[in-house]
């Protein structure tokens, strides 16, 4: 009986629903706590970058347009694929040298639902039908903004994404991350998961690769929409903030601390409209 040598995963992008080697054809070493070597995930350029946007503009009118009702089922079932792959998970963080793997996968999965849940509901809350001097209706709701990009924060990998990424996408609008640069193997892991759900291609885009590469050019990019700098390090914030105001995007720097990550995300509820726009429209009465 001969020893089997196992087969080694490759951490590829997620683009439109599928998973290309970037168009470089470069990947960098992603190191565990102990400087070993754990994988090689692609290393992302412009190009791969443009794509990504590319794909998220022609996604968002067929998911914008979706029932609320729909979207929410669609993000509940990628809780139950991450729940039916919690030990892959797990690993995967402990591999990338998580001290809480099993709380952060845990955490990461209801943030899911937790979301999910909101789909339907926001419209309700943020809504409202304003009064007026004059024979109108007048009335206030929220809709998507667009493209999103998301830049995940460092720490924690699995988790801080989640909390970024499910907030902007169950609104309706597509999004391009940034993963982790440091850990990106968990997000890749996750890409696995929203291939073999129900989100349809071109919703959701993660790219790995090093963020002072794409940064800018995710903030200076004029078809997107907004952008989610939470993970972007602090010697760049002032250069992505300026190049987001190219277009006059929406910017949004969550806080980043140990207490806010693993905090029960009901204690803000309406992240979920941190990437939403308020229309109001007037309606004569009586007719």
């Amino acid at each position: 009986m001969t020893d089997r040598v196992g087969v080694r995963k490759t951490y590829k992008l997620y683009i439109g629903g599928a998973f290309p080697r970037s168009e470089s054809g470069r990947s960098y070493p992603a190191v565990g706590p102990g400087g070993d070597i754990l994988a090689r995930p692609a290393r992302g350029s412009r190009k791969d970058l443009r794509e990504a946007v590319v794909s998220a503009r022609g996604a968002w009118k067929g998911w914008a347009g979706a029932t609320a009702y729909n979207r929410g089922q669609i993000l509940y079932r990628v809780a139950e694929l991450m729940e039916g792959r919690r030990e892959q998970f797990v690993a995967e963080l402990m591999r990338s040298g998580s001290e809480e793997a099993e709380r952060e996968v845990d955490a990461s999965i209801d943030r899911w639902v937790w979301y999910a849940g909101w789909s339907d509901k926001v419209h309700h809350v943020m809504g409202t039908v304003n009064p007026v001097a004059g024979p109108y209706y007048n009335f206030t709701f929220p809709e998507p903004t667009g493209v999103v990009g998301v830049v995940a924060p460092e720490e924690p990998a699995l988790l801080g994404l989640v909390s970024r990424l499910a907030p902007a996408v169950v609104s309706g609008n597509t999004v391009v991350v940034l993963a982790s640069e440091s850990k990106p193997l968990p997000a890749v892991t996750l890409t696995e998961v929203l291939a073999t759900s129900d989100v349809p291609g071109g919703v959701i885009n993660v790219l790995t690769g090093y963020k002072r590469e794409l940064v800018p050019w995710l903030a200076g990019h004029m078809d997107v929409n907004a952008i989610d700098l939470t993970g972007v390090p602090d010697d760049l914030g002032a250069e992505a903030e300026e190049a987001a105001a190219g277009n006059v995007k929406r910017t949004v720097r969550a806080a980043n601390g140990p207490a806010e990550w693993f905090a029960d995300a009901a204690q803000s509820p309406y992240a979920v409209t941190d990437f939403m726009e308020m229309k109001t429209v007037w309606h004569p009465m009586g007719a």
